[in-house]
Formats: C-alpha cells, sequence, structure tokens
C-alpha cells in the first residue's frame, strides 16, 4: 500500500470501504423535477428550432435547383435554335431571326457608341 492510501485509512478507516465502492454522480447540488422539466423543455424547443431551420434549407435549396433546371431549359433551347441556324446556314439559308438578332446587336452598339460619345462631352 502506497503512502497516501495508508494516511486516508488512518484518517477515515470505515469511509475507505464504503469509497471503494461508490460510482454514480458525484455530490453537490441535486436537480430538480422542475429544473430537469425546464431543461427538457428547452431541448424540445431547440429541436423544433432546428427543424424549422432544415426546412427553411431545403425549401430555399429546392428553389435553387428549380432555378437551375429553368436555366438549363433555356439553354437547351438556345442550343436547339443555334444548331438550326447552323443548319440552315449549311444549306445556303439565312434564318429570319438570326438577321434579326444581328440587327439588334448592330442597332445596340450603335446606342453604346453614342452614349460613350456623350459622356464624354
Amino acid at each position: 500500500m502506497c503512502y497516501a492510501n495508508e494516511l486516508f485509512t488512518q484518517v477515515s478507516g470505515d469511509k475507505e470501504e464504503r469509497r471503494e465502492g461508490r460510482k454514480g454522480r458525484k455530490p453537490g447540488r441535486k436537480s430538480s423535477k422542475i429544473d430537469m422539466k425546464a431543461k427538457l423543455e428547452r431541448s424540445r424547443q431547440s429541436a423544433r428550432e432546428c427543424r424549422a431551420r432544415k426546412k427553411i434549407r431545403y425549401q430555399y435549396l429546392d428553389e435553387l435547383v428549380a432555378d437551375r433546371e429553368k436555366a438549363v431549359l433555356q439553354l437547351r433551347k438556345e442550343l436547339e435554335m443555334y444548331t438550326q441556324w447552323a443548319r440552315a446556314l449549311d444549306e445556303g439559308h439565312i434564318p429570319e431571326a438570326a438577321l434579326k438578332m444581328v440587327e439588334e446587336e448592330k442597332r445596340k452598339e450603335r446606342e453604346r457608341l453614342a452614349d460613350r460619345d456623350v459622356n464624354r462631352q
């Protein structure tokens, strides 16, 4: 037996036997049922808030997915249009929509240059 155990045995001989078999909670303030109920209610409230945040997050992600799917569909539609234009050009035809788009781009470029010239003066 080490010195500390001998000292403990000498000071409190009968308490040592109880301490060896002792397990569980340490001594201190015992929580009352009211405290436990309050703790349980806080835990439940926290869980409700967590579920609400999770629901909002999933709604946000669903909206993001829907927006991306719309964008993909729009891009596929545009790709199909350009593919048709390329086929028409290969066959020697100039698509009417392509001409309109070129004219619109020219008009926008002229407006941009005019605005730039006005801003310089």
